[in-house]
């Protein structure tokens, strides 16, 4: 192995299902070893997972790396957003987290949005109407169904900051994933003692908020962990926010990742306050924001499919007239909570490859729809696309993206942008430097180019006329 030029950096990615650790060489950006651990979502009858299993996961990712972890300089933690981890006055879990997939808490959401004023209120207050996958949310569901468990809570986390707590012992958190929360306003970059009254939550509960290129403290000297104590922490940040910072994005450049959510952002120097909630209008790691749109059934959604049909992921063919919304969990973008997934135009020469890529279209459509409305009128009509994600390295989602977008794809050659995103912002913590710099010094966005095709409009056409058509299907509560 080459000796590396520069100190060494953990990023750390704990996503829904797994996470991942890689010690990186903040002079280069090479990646000097890895880790990766597995964990648990239950199968309902929401999204939960046991926080301790995370920190179990961290620490075994850490050991896979060896003896580079426990040389690293610093640590960052990226972490699924919008989960609410609940803890005890020891720091242990009363109950397991909600994960931001966990939709169980849309009544709740629907009389907090009433509550304050209405969908414009929130824009205006918090920067963002809160869709159930919001903190803020889950909280209140938990007051209503679960009041004894919501007594015994002496501290409200996020995922990333339930790690980087377990790291430092100090409770903290960092602009980015805190506005995914609800109850912190980007207005004012504080929390908001009206949300928080409405939500029947003390903000003696919550971290304290550090602001971009603040530590969070130092590794503890602890048994379980293969780092060295003293190693330093940086603030960490939510998942999409990490990958921001991992491909050092610039102003305006668009993002769509396709994971078990699929997700479009862009980095925008100008404060977002949408008041459908079709944007979420998040800050970023790093000072400036990061509007955003998430919808629920992406890349399992899809894959889903292809099992009930019995064919490979690839398996797609062109032609036919079905259309498939995708949403077997209930949806965020567009905003059906309640919905399920809709197969429509079936004639007796459909195929199942046919099927197959109408839910493709189905989800892909709803992102750049969403796409549409992230982008703000400083961003460039033709920028191409970086596609990111797992599903990025699919055929099916890259052709499925550029036909029904009409742009040009760059599918980046760095993988795990989320931890190396996380690794920048420790790279900056050690150096003073720009995290989002850090990363374009590592050439992270670089990767290859796939050129425009025409848009398939008749496609776009169908699919809005069928999601039009059903909404309000789709938006009634399933039958009880």
């Amino acid at each position: 192995m080459t000796a590396p030029e520069g100190p060494l950096v953990v990023g750390v990615d704990s996503s829904t299902q797994s996470t991942k650790a890689l010690v990186v060489d903040a002079a280069t950006g090479g990646v000097v070893a890895r880790g990766q651990a597995p964990h648990q979502v239950s199968d309902g009858p929401g999204r939960e997972s046991d926080p301790e299993a995370w920190w179990g996961a961290l620490c075994e990712a850490l050991r896979q790396c060896g003896a580079a972890a426990r040389g690293a300089a610093a640590i960052s933690v990226g972490g699924q957003q919008h989960g609410l981890v609940t803890l005890d006055g020891a720091g242990r879990p009363v109950r397991p987290a909600l994960l931001w997939n966990d939709v169980r808490s849309a009544p709740q959401r629907d009389r907090l949005v009433t509550e304050l004023g209405g969908p414009q209120a929130w824009a205006d207050r918090i920067g963002s109407v809160p869709a159930p996958a919001f903190t803020v949310t889950k909280w209140a569901w938990l007051r209503e169904n679960e009041p004894e468990a919501a007594r015994a809570v002496a501290a409200v986390r996020l995922p990333h900051d339930y790690l980087t707590e377990r790291l430092t012992g100090r409770g903290t958190t960092d602009r980015g994933d805190v506005s995914g929360t609800g109850w912190w306003s980007t207005g004012t970059e504080a929390y908001d003692e009206q949300v928080l009254g409405l939500a029947g939550l003390s903000p003696g509960l919550l971290p304290e908020v550090l602001r971009p290129g603040a530590a969070a403290g130092a590794v503890r000297d602890l048994a379980e962990l293969p780092l060295a104590p003293g190693t330093l922490v940086a603030p960490g940040t939510g998942d999409n926010m990490a990958a921001a910072l991992g491909l050092g994005l610039r102003p305006g450049q668009p993002v769509l990742s396709l994971g078990t959510s699929g997700t479009v952002y862009a980095v925008s120097e100008h404060r977002p306050a949408d008041p459908t909630g079709t944007v979420a209008g998040f800050a970023d790691a790093r000072g400036d924001w990061l509007p955003l749109a998430c919808t629920l059934n992406c890349t399992l959604a899809v894959d889903r499919m292809a099992a009930l049909l019995g064919r490979e992921r690839e398996a797609v063919e062109s032609g036919g007239t079905a259309v498939c919304l995708p949403f077997l969990d209930g949806e965020r973008t567009p905003d059906l909570p309640y919905a399920s997934g809709l197969l429509h135009g079936l004639r007796h020469d459909t195929t199942a490859g046919q099927v197959l890529q109408a839910a493709y279209d189905g989800a892909v459509f709803a992102l750049l729809a969403a796409l549409d409305r992230v982008l703000d009128e400083h961003a460039s009509a033709d920028a191409p696309i970086l596609l990111i994600g797992g599903g990025a390295r699919g055929v099916a989602w890259r052709e499925t993206v550029r036909r029904l977008s009409g742009r040009a794809v760059v599918v980046p050659e760095a993988s795990e942008l989320v931890a190396l995103g996380a690794a920048a912002q420790a790279a900056g913590l050690v150096s003073g430097e720009d995290p989002a710099v850090v990363a374009r010094r590592w050439g992270t966005d670089r990767g290859e180019t796939f050129a425009p095709v025409e848009r398939d409009e008749e496609t776009v056409a169908r699919l809005t006329e069928t999601l039009s058509a059903a909404t309000g299907l789709l938006g009634a509560p399933a039958p009880r």
